[in-house]
């Protein structure tokens, strides 16, 4: 039954084809961003939860919200 449906669509084989396209493109294209992104900047987001200047453990007050740090 779906066969008889894409049968009836011109120019269907090309879509499969394009699928692959986009797929593979977007794929090299996020490698190249891999390789080029800059390795400081990585470092730095990787440590970024661990960090207590910016993970964001301060209230509304700006007080902290942690325990240890308050005694």
């Amino acid at each position: 039954m779906i066969r008889n449906y894409l049968q009836s669509i011109e120019g269907v084989e090309l879509y499969p084809l394009v699928s692959l396209i986009i797929f593979v493109l977007f794929f090299v294209a996020i490698f190249v961003w891999m390789v080029k992104i800059d390795k400081k900047y990585l470092k730095e987001m990787a440590e970024m939860p661990l960090d207590l200047k910016t993970n964001g453990n301060l209230n509304s007050t700006g007080e902290s919200d942690n325990i240890q740090e308050a005694q």
